[in-house]
């Protein structure tokens, strides 16, 4: 099973919509800062990802961005420009909890 790496950005109006979303993208990803998380996902993780998130906010109001980083190994330090400090980003490999 291929996976890419994503990054996933929100903006969420509503306080209790917020939250709901934040807990279900936690699931998926590491967070990187405040509304943004790095997701290594199939196809099929991608998809559940859309599915639940979009069934939990507000199409007219939230907004949702994934970008695609591509394979996981290649989307390490290498594609980020850090100002600051550098937060520790999740190594390109699958991790089994």
């Amino acid at each position: 099973m291929s996976r890419r790496r994503y990054l996933v950005l929100y903006d969420i109006r509503d306080e209790g919509r917020l939250r709901r979303v934040h807990d279900v993208v936690r699931c998926f990803g590491t967070r990187f800062q405040y509304s943004v998380f790095l997701c290594d996902l199939s196809d099929t993780e991608l998809i559940d990802l859309q599915w639940q998130v979009g069934d939990l906010m507000d199409q007219t109001h939230d907004s949702v961005a994934i970008v695609d980083l591509g394979l996981p190994e290649r989307a390490g330090r290498s594609i980020f420009r850090f100002m600051g400090q550098r937060p520790r980003l999740p190594p390109g490999r699958t991790t089994i909890v």
